[in-house]
């Protein structure tokens, strides 16, 4: 429980990665954080890539990012149907600009990319969308893990432990906003 107290935002949209939702969804569980879902809106319930279902708690309209520690963004498919709400994309600015934890996984670059917070940082991603981060201004690196200030980068589910490990440690991290 060695961040009882925390609490944190995983985004959701349809085509979600199971994988990149649910390992993360109970690893932080595990480790005493207040896990809050959040959906775009355009559902209640949303389903991955292999059908899935997961129910949201919250959307993105409602969220006040001074009551949150920060942002996990899962890949598959969910974070191009995610930037098409300007509601999800300025929640992952504000937690960029409020210097609050923003981890993205495999395809969740698309998002960061969108709420144009990666100039000048390095990142990793799944590998597909290295041009897309490269023309965004980011530093693009293939590693298994890239931790820039409070910014969480991974490349696919089998980094998830090292991603993890990454987002407990920067929670953990007293110097982190």
């Amino acid at each position: 429980m060695q961040l009882k107290g925390k609490k944190i935002l995983i985004l959701v949209e349809t085509f979600y990665n199971e994988f990149e939702f649910w390992y993360p969804y109970y690893r932080l569980k595990e480790a005493g954080v207040q896990v809050t879902v959040v959906g775009s809106g355009s559902a209640n319930t949303y389903k991955s890539k292999a059908g899935l279902p997961v129910t949201v708690d919250t959307t993105a309209e409602k969220i006040t990012v001074a009551d949150y520690d920060g942002v996990v963004i899962p890949g598959g498919y969910a974070p191009d149907h995610m930037r098409r709400y300007p509601a999800m994309v300025g929640m992952v600015k504000g937690f960029a600009e409020a210097g609050k934890l923003v981890a993205a996984i495999c395809h969740a670059g698309w998002m960061l990319v969108s709420a144009d917070i990666i100039r000048g940082r390095t990142v990793t991603s799944y590998f597909s969308i290295k041009d897309d981060l490269v023309n965004a201004g980011g530093n693009w690196v293939d590693k298994e893990v890239v931790v820039d200030g409070s910014l969480v980068t991974s490349r696919t589910p089998d980094d998830l432990p090292a991603f993890m490990r990454a987002i407990i440690g920067v929670l953990g991290n007293p110097n982190v906003a």
